[in-house]
């Protein structure tokens, strides 16, 4: 777990640095009141890493999707932000079918943020893997061979996050949407809760097999928006958390029989985002990274890493009349709205 301690060492010297950032007061603008469409475009590395051994007799297996660069269309208004992402066949890396086979990937998020929490909910579909590693697992592999594939391999995934902003002068929504502008430099710690089905599905010699994971896990991270004149902005954050996974295997057309087991889990992820905004137009750049690792045995771990870039670029305008009501209408029923 050397990468949870790299995080940790990382997470108190930005504290470190930025220990006055809790008191900081600032002004931040709302952009509420206008509908701002973004269109994103990032590179989504997805891979799961299956490590078997110990230590220096370690092997791993990477399992990884054809598809490296997608887009993103965002709209937000008011609080509510939404977004869909695919991965166009037409982009250099995601139609290498014959080496890598055929991979599909489609994702839907909106989130919310009433007043000084952050709920976000999610819905991910990601089919067709192959083996990224293969000199690795098969020496006599050669580059330009097919690299071995699991066309049936299907992840989907349901979840979200709860977040709350322990300091009422940080925007998030600067960071996380651009809904809002953040006039003065400003940090904030921001505990959160995340929670995930996941169900992965797979044929292996005409055979169904199925396993359902339930993951929940508690995060404390650190955000820092560093503002540079009127319209520049620089915001790392990271964050760890520490949960709990339940599995539930059945081979769907064997003997049905099930088997249930519970792990420790370990998450950490972060990022630096830099933006410029103006009260029209926005556009900007995030790195951003997971990894997410648990104990199957005592020789055998497995990890979710996820690496990508994005660029974004966005526009806001005054609501449409039928918008505006709409919303309106909404908002008597949900005052939460």
């Amino acid at each position: 777990m050397n990468l949870i301690r790299v995080g940790v060492v990382v997470l108190f010297s930005l504290l470190a640095i930025r220990v006055s950032a809790q008191t900081d007061t600032t002004n931040i603008k709302s952009y509420a009141d206008q509908v701002m469409v973004r269109a994103n475009l990032d590179t989504n590395i997805e891979s799961y890493i299956f490590t078997e051994g110990e230590k220096e007799n370690a092997k791993q297996q990477i399992f990884s999707i054809n598809n490296k660069t997608k887009v993103s269309l965002s709209i937000d208004y008011r609080i509510i932000s939404a977004t869909l992402s695919f991965a166009p066949k037409f982009f250099e890396g995601n139609n290498d079918n014959y080496l890598k086979g055929n991979s599909s990937y489609t994702d839907f998020s909106i989130r919310f943020f009433p007043k000084r929490f952050i709920q976000n909910l999610y819905y991910k579909n990601v089919k067709g893997f192959y083996i990224e590693n293969m000199k690795e697992v098969f020496p006599a592999w050669k580059e330009g061979d097919p690299y071995t594939q699991f066309p049936d391999l299907r992840v989907q995934s349901f979840g979200g996050s709860t977040s709350y902003i322990l300091n009422k002068n940080f925007s998030a929504r600067s960071i996380y949407t651009q809904g809002e502008w953040q006039k003065k430099s400003s940090g904030s710690w921001i505990p959160f809760l995340d929670y995930d089905l996941t169900i992965f599905r797979n044929k292996v010699q005409e055979q169904s097999l199925k396993e359902t994971q339930y993951k929940i896990g508690a995060n404390m991270g650190y955000f820092y928006n560093w503002v540079l004149g009127k319209n520049v902005n620089i915001a790392p954050f990271l964050a760890l958390g520490l949960g709990g996974k339940f599995s539930t295997y059945q081979n769907v057309q064997g003997d049905g029989i099930r088997t249930n087991a519970q792990y420790l889990t370990l998450r950490m992820e972060g990022g630096l985002h830099v933006g410029y905004n103006t009260d029209r137009f926005l556009f900007g750049g995030k790195m951003n990274f997971s990894a997410y690792a648990y104990n199957q045995t005592r020789s055998q771990v497995v990890q979710n890493n996820s690496v990508y870039g994005l660029l974004y670029i966005g526009y806001r305008f005054a609501p449409p009349r039928v918008v505006e009501n709409t919303y309106d209408k909404i908002q008597k029923k949900i005052p939460v709205l």
